[in-house]
């Protein structure tokens, strides 16, 4: 088998008409490190905007101009709610000092419960919910005791080895 010269075998190539296997070799090494290059550039560029606050702010004012006023309203409503409550503190203590009189007059035999004021499902449901939030609570703290705490292997002994001794 003959083998032709390097730049022979390329001949049917446009590009790599005139070139060796090794310059061939390094032009490609060339074209992908450059390649490479570029797209560490292009990363430290991504890096840089994602981490950029002022870029954020910037895209983002719209956005944030509106969570902002949504903040100071809720903040404002929250204070109003506050005051309207302190203000009105002796005007509601009455009112339930008047209901627990009430009651007391209806049901003299239940004078420290108010049982009525709720419905018999709104009852079955809270206390449902937390037999299940118990029992939930109750199986996730044994599962994590289980891997945290190695279990204890005993060695059993067989039936027939206590006898014999």
């Amino acid at each position: 088998m003959s083998q032709a010269p390097e730049t022979e075998r390329h001949a049917d190539h446009a590009i790599t008409r005139r070139m060796g296997d090794r310059e061939q070799v390094e032009q490609t090494a060339d074209r992908i490190r450059d390649e490479l290059l570029l797209t560490l550039e292009e990363l430290d560029r991504r890096r840089a905007r994602a981490t950029d606050v002022r870029y954020h702010v910037r895209q983002h004012r719209d956005l944030l101009v509106t969570v902002g006023a949504a903040a100071l309203v809720a903040v404002g409503l929250g204070v109003g709610f506050a005051i309207y409550r302190a203000r009105h503190h002796d005007e509601r203590v009455r009112r339930q000092r008047r209901k627990a009189l009430e009651r007391a007059w209806a049901h003299p035999d239940r004078v420290a419960t108010s049982i009525e004021d709720k419905p018999l499902g709104a009852e079955l449901g809270r206390k449902l919910v937390m037999i299940f939030a118990t029992s939930l609570a109750t199986a996730v703290a044994r599962n994590s005791i289980q891997t945290l705490v190695p279990s204890r292997a005993i060695a059993k002994v067989p039936a027939d080895k206590d006898k014999k001794s």
